[in-house]
């Protein structure tokens, strides 16, 4: 035996090595563009769609942080922040699954779908993009109805109507009913 538990066969620390082989599988992974191979038109509604939910995301962070440091230095706390926060979360739900089906990042079991022909794959691919663009879509119609029946209603603090909120609910679900429908025709398209 030319080693032991701390030290590999070749003498390397056994943990370092380790160390360094994540840092570079998980260096390589982020700087793979997501986007890389798709055309003009998909690059361009994939950064608009990133901006957007990055927008939301930074309002977000700095009116938390901005509510906590003044909870904490002037023991005052803006009532109306919490308020727009809870607000823009379904928004920044809805950016980021949108996103997530445009990039192909949404969790996929696909341990048994694999074990399948390359064909039945596709269709089998192909057939739960359907039941999820419908899944979306039911979802898109209900909360329209929703947004119908209490879109009127002002916020407590902000007095804004809360359709501009809740309509993410039914945006959100409609454009990414639609990123499935796109997705199973780029499989289809994608050559073999």
């Amino acid at each position: 035996m030319t080693g032991d538990a701390k030290h590999g066969p070749g003498g390397e620390d056994s943990d370092t090595d380790l160390a360094r082989q994540l840092d570079e599988a998980t260096r390589s992974a982020d700087l793979v563009d997501a986007d890389e191979g798709l055309g003009f038109i998909d690059r361009t509604i994939n950064r608009i769609a990133e901006v957007a939910g990055v927008s939301v995301l930074v309002v977000v962070v700095l009116l938390v942080f901005g509510n906590a440091a003044s909870r904490y230095t002037l023991n005052r706390t803006a009532v109306w922040a919490d308020e727009l926060i809870i607000s823009l979360i379904p928004w920044l739900a809805m950016w980021g699954m949108f996103l997530s089906v445009r990039r192909r990042k949404v969790i996929r079991i696909d341990f048994f779908v694999s074990k399948l022909p390359p064909r039945v794959q596709l269709a089998v691919a192909a057939l739960a993009d359907l039941v999820s663009a419908a899944t979306f879509a039911y979802l898109a119609i209900i909360s329209f109805n929703y947004v119908q029946l209490f879109g009127g209603d002002r916020t407590v603090y902000l007095k804004i109507a809360s359709s501009w909120f809740i309509s993410a609910m039914t945006i959100g679900a409609a454009l990414t009913a639609l990123a499935f429908l796109a997705d199973i025709v780029r499989s289809y398209r994608r050559p073999a």
